[in-house]
Formats: structure tokens, sequence, C-alpha cells
């Protein structure tokens, strides 16, 4: 069991809301590869979103954590930076196996069969297209999800959000049919093009096919050079802890100090449900 700090959507409540670009691009970064992790173990996560992603708490979480709960779940908190500079604090961690499932097997390799009528299996708001219509999931899915999990941080929110229905199975409907109608190019309009081009690549994807991880964190390492930042782990929550010391200190220790949220254990994954 380990504590680790902070979920993502936390710090985004922390944030007002509001992420650079700068820490929206580091944090890609690193998701990316948290999940790419989870698929060479063969497995697919099925339920990416912001509250599944907590930072570290310190130097001690520079490793990977990988213990069984259960004979086929996995709870997997993931790091593998080999940066000395990138301290546990600056780590992204991937929790919560309940919804995993394993997509090939260990030995032979041999990919589960494509099917349909599926029941959806995840967060609904993140959920990828193919989920929506009853379609197995695979490493393509989580990767979808990935990109309407960073428009949320970009736009501080999606068009599908916000719908009423009589039934949580209309609300899914709806969800459904406001992510279908609404083209990536709308969904990412005002912002850097390769976000469009990032969920156009992963939607494209076939059922088995690996996706390009590497090609995908080039496209978001390359904006950020363009972008002239610098990879120096700072992000929008630690200037906001910074800048709130800063006026603690000025102020004799008086002041109001950021509270930042708290961490959670890693060792609760949520119940299972049907997929």
């Amino acid at each position: 069991m380990d504590l680790l700090g902070p979920s993502l959507e936390d710090l985004f409540n922390f944030c007002s809301r509001r992420f650079t670009m700068k820490t929206v691009l580091m944090l890609a970064d690193q998701m990316i590869s948290r999940i790419e992790y989870v698929h060479t173990k063969n497995f697919i996560h099925r339920d990416i979103k912001p509250d599944n992603f907590l930072m570290g708490i310190g130097r001690h979480c520079n490793k990977c954590l990988d213990s069984s709960v259960g004979k086929r779940k996995r709870s997997l908190a993931v790091s593998s930076s080999q940066d000395p500079s990138f301290s546990g604090l600056n780590q992204l961690f991937l929790i919560d196996f309940g919804l995993a499932k394993k997509y090939r097997d260990n030995r032979t390799r041999q990919h589960i069969p494509y099917r349909e009528d599926k029941n959806l299996t995840g967060t609904a708001r993140y959920a990828s297209i193919n989920a929506h219509l009853g379609i197995e999931q695979s490493r393509r899915d989580d990767m979808e999800s990935l990109g309407y999990v960073l428009m949320y941080f970009n736009r501080t929110s999606l068009p599908w959000q916000g719908l009423k229905a009589a039934t949580k199975k209309q609300k899914y409907e709806k969800i459904s049919e406001k992510k279908m109608s609404t083209p990536v190019e709308v969904l990412c309009k005002g912002f850097p093009a390769e976000f469009a081009m990032y969920l156009n690549y992963c939607r494209g994807l076939r059922f088995e096919e690996a996706p390009d991880y590497m090609y995908l964190r080039q496209l978001f390492r390359i904006l950020f050079r363009t972008l002239n930042h610098q990879y120096d782990y700072t992000f929008d929550w630690t200037m906001l802890k910074q800048k709130a010391a800063q006026q603690g200190a000025s102020s004799g220790g008086q002041g109001q100090q950021a509270q930042t949220p708290t961490g959670k254990q890693t060792d609760k994954p949520k119940p299972n449900m049907k997929g």
C-alpha cells in the first residue's frame, strides 16, 4: 500500500479549472507513457480519466509498483522516468484497475476477438465512440479516451457534459450522440492542431492495431518545443503553491497558504462493472 498525491481532477480544481498549455503538454507526455506501460503488460485500462492519474508525493515514488489484487485484475501505480531531476513529486501514476481487461495472451500474444453488443464500461464522459457503440475495447480506446481528457483540460469542459435525461441509459445515449456529432476539428477549435491530429489518429486505429506511442508523444513534444517551453516539471499547481508560500513568508507567516488536495492510497480498486 502506497500513499500517492492528489489526482489530476483534484489539481485541476485547485488551479481553478484552468491548466496552461505547458502543463497540459507535460502531462500528456507522461500519460501516454503510463498507458503504454500498461499495454505492454497485456492489459487495457478501460477507465482513463483525470481521477485515475495521481501525482507522486516524494522521492520514494520513482519506481513501478505492481501488486496483485485478485486472480486476474491488477492495481498498478506506474512510473518509469530515468531523469535524475525528475522527483517523485513530478511523477504521474495511473491507478484503479477494477475495470482493466487482458487484451492478449501473455505467451501466444493472441489478441482478444472483435465483438459487439458489449455494455459500456468506464466513464461515459471520456469513453471512446466505439465503446459507446458496444464494440469490444482494445488499446485504441484507452488512447482515444486520453484525447478527451486532454481536451477537457484545454477547454475546462467537454460539449457532452451536463446533458439531462430521465435515465442513465438515455443519458449515455445523449452523450454518445453528441460525441459522434461533434467533429474533432470543432472539439479542438482554438487549440493547436496537434490535439485534433492525436484524436483523428486514435479514431483511425484498427481493433488489434498497436498505437504508435512514440509518434503521439512526439506530436506534443515538438509542439512543446515550438512554444519555447522548458521541461522543468514546473506545473501550474507548483507555481500556485510557491506563490502562496512566498505570500505567507512576506506576511510573517500569517498569510493563508494554498491548501493542496490530499493524497490517496492505491490499494482500493473500485468494484468491477460488466463489460
